[in-house]
């Protein structure tokens, strides 16, 4: 949904983290970071829901632009172009960035402000400048390889799983079945065959 940014959960042993599969690559490598940090700090309990969503914004942030590699590497008095050609270092957005400066004070409030009014204007609040691809998944290329080499298309994978096959492509971002483009091709290979062992009496 466009509604939510990332959720995250513990089932039994095992986290889970949904992301938004809609918004820009650094902006969903951030909600990872925060759902991450959620998990780890907040899984047995937590403190106020505001606290606890600073606390995660904090976590993402330092876990995503390390403060030694900032102060290794960010301009100091930052202008948005320079925000903008300097986020791809971390892969971060320009806004993310922009709020990491100010809380490593290598800007101070007045500027930061400045530099948020001059983003808003730009409309970088809607649309991420200079935006990285998406990061892709090995786990599924390795899955989806092997499925396609025994011949399963992508409706053959979604009527397994009982979901239409565009909603099949937006839960894995869209990333992993382009080794499946070509369903024609596919379908065209033989499958492997099913043997089966039937032990039959005597007449």
């Amino acid at each position: 949904t466009a509604h939510v940014d990332a959720y995250s959960m513990w089932h039994a042993s095992t986290p889970f983290v949904f992301l938004n599969t809609i918004k820009s690559c650094e902006r969903s490598r951030f909600d990872a970071a925060h759902e991450l940090g959620h998990l780890v700090l907040h899984r047995h309990a937590g403190p106020k829901v505001k606290d606890a969503e600073r606390q995660a914004n904090e976590f993402a942030s330092a876990f995503l632009m390390p403060e030694g590699s900032v102060l290794a590497n960010a301009p100091v008095m930052a202008t948005v172009d320079q925000l903008v050609s300097h986020k791809v270092f971390w892969t971060v957005s320009v806004a993310a960035l922009a709020y990491r400066l100010k809380d490593l004070k290598l800007v101070n409030e007045w500027h930061y402000r400045s530099l948020c009014i001059e983003m808003a204007q730009r409309g970088y609040q809607k649309s991420e400048p200079n935006s990285a691809s998406r990061e892709t998944s090995q786990v599924f290329q390795k899955v989806f390889a092997a499925l396609r080499e025994d011949g399963m298309t992508r409706a053959d994978i979604a009527d397994q799983l009982a979901v239409h096959v565009n909603e099949l492509d937006e839960l894995v971002f869209g990333l992993a079945l382009t080794a499946l483009v070509g369903d024609a091709q596919a379908q065209s290979r033989p499958r492997r065959p099913v043997l089966q062992v039937i032990e039959g009496g005597r007449d």
